[in-house]
């Protein structure tokens, strides 16, 4: 009798990556990709003078994050992205928290990435394509200064 995967447990199966949702502020945007969840620390490198040992110990330094590119569908009349890069005057802009949720097939989040602080740093518009059949897409490029994970 062949194995229907009834008696398998949800823990063994990765989770799929093409069910998420965004939230800035309590507004959710349909995004078709998200990118740069990435965090990492910059090691230094130290050696004392009177250290019999000629080599550098390393230590774990400043923490340094990514920016978060999104990738969305044009639609009429939704410029919601425009409109907060629109928002940047004299070294002033709106910061938002971001909330980026992967979730399962019951729309529940299962793991959380709330970014903190962020604000738009760069906004690509779609390209324009007399022979092209393609959808058109526009992107944001976010700079924040860190998130946290939250598995629910």
């Amino acid at each position: 009798m062949a194995d229907d995967g009834s008696a398998q447990t949800q823990a063994i199966w990765p989770l799929p990556k093409f069910h998420f949702q965004v939230k800035w502020d309590d507004t959710e945007l349909a995004f078709q990709e998200v990118s740069g969840l990435d965090i990492e620390t910059q090691p230094i490198e130290y050696r004392a003078g009177n250290n019999p040992v000629f080599s550098t110990i390393k230590m774990p330094g400043m923490i340094k994050t990514g920016n978060i590119t999104m990738k969305k569908g044009v639609f009429a009349k939704d410029n919601a992205i425009w409109d907060w890069f629109a928002e940047i005057k004299m070294n002033t802009i709106t910061r938002k928290a971001l909330t980026i949720s992967l979730l399962d097939e019951g729309q529940n989040p299962t793991m959380v990435w709330k970014v903190q602080n962020a604000f738009p740093v760069k906004v690509t518009g779609t390209d324009l394509k007399a022979e092209g059949n393609e959808v058109a897409v526009e992107s944001i490029e976010i700079a924040h200064e860190g998130f946290v994970i939250e598995n629910a």
